[in-house]
């Protein structure tokens, strides 16, 4: 799994001219799902969200988490992630899940985090979205399961 994760004051997503989703304070999280991932990946994913210390304290250092600052989460399912620009002009999405099995992750994510007490808000998944967000910091972050997994040996 790939996540692309932006600090940010408010987000908002929009399909066919409607507002579908509208947070506050809190993440935006771009979410692409790969072939072969699965409840690792995905436990692995929603565990950093939970917790990386990416919002300031009282000195303004990167000290708390979503979690420490009840902020909310915007999450949108995002395939063109997973392309491979390597060869041509056209990115290729060989390396996505299909549609059905990224759906699931998805799903899974979304409510793992609200069981977990986050405001979670979505997209809509495989909708032509509109995504407007005012980022903080600007921060930034990119999240590859897989990077991590491979690194530490956790998936065999």
């Amino acid at each position: 799994m790939k996540a692309v994760i932006q600090r940010v004051t408010r987000a908002s997503v929009e399909v066919e001219g409607q507002i579908v989703s509208r947070i506050g304070a809190g993440l935006l999280v771009l979410l692409g799902v790969a072939k072969g991932d699965d409840e690792r990946d995905l436990s692995y994913l929603l565990e950093k969200l939970q917790t990386l210390r990416i919002f300031g304290d009282d000195q303004g250092k990167m000290n708390r988490s979503l979690v420490d600052v009840g902020g909310a989460l915007l999450l949108v399912s995002q395939f063109t992630l997973l392309g491979d620009t390597s060869k041509g002009r056209r990115p290729g999405f060989d390396l996505a899940a299909s549609p059905e099995a990224a759906r699931a992750l998805y799903e899974q994510a979304v409510e793992r985090l609200r069981s977990a007490g986050l405001t979670v808000e979505t997209g809509v998944f495989g909708a032509h979205m509109q995504v407007e967000l005012l980022n903080d910091g600007p921060v930034t972050l990119i999240v590859d399961s897989r990077r991590q997994v491979e690194s530490t040996g956790l998936k065999s």
